[in-house]
C-alpha cells in the first residue's frame, strides 16, 4: 500500500498551474497496479484531480482522514 499525502507537493497554498507538476508526482509515486491511500490537507480540487489521474493506474485507491476514516474511492481488485 502506498499513501501520498498531498500536503506535502506545495508550500503554502497549492496552485492550479501547478496541477501538472502534482499530478506527475502523484503518478510517480503510485506506480501501476498498486494499493494508493491520499491523505493531506489540500484543495477538493487537488484530491479530485490526482484520483482522475490514478483512475486506470491504481488498483485501489482510498481516501483516509481523521474525520471520515477510510472512504474507498475505486476498487479494481476482482477479488
Amino acid at each position: 500500500m502506498i499513501t501520498i499525502d498531498l500536503s506535502g507537493f506545495f508550500t503554502d497554498t497549492a496552485k492550479l498551474a501547478d496541477l501538472p507538476i502534482y499530478i506527475n508526482k502523484a503518478l510517480d509515486r503510485a506506480g501501476e497496479g498498486n494499493e494508493v491511500v491520499l491523505t493531506g490537507k489540500a484543495p477538493v480540487w487537488l484530491y479530485l484531480a490526482v484520483a482522475h489521474a490514478l483512475h486506470g493506474k491504481a488498483m485501489k485507491l482510498t481516501y483516509q482522514s481523521p474525520v471520515t476514516g477510510e472512504v474507498v474511492i475505486f476498487d479494481h481488485n476482482p477479488f
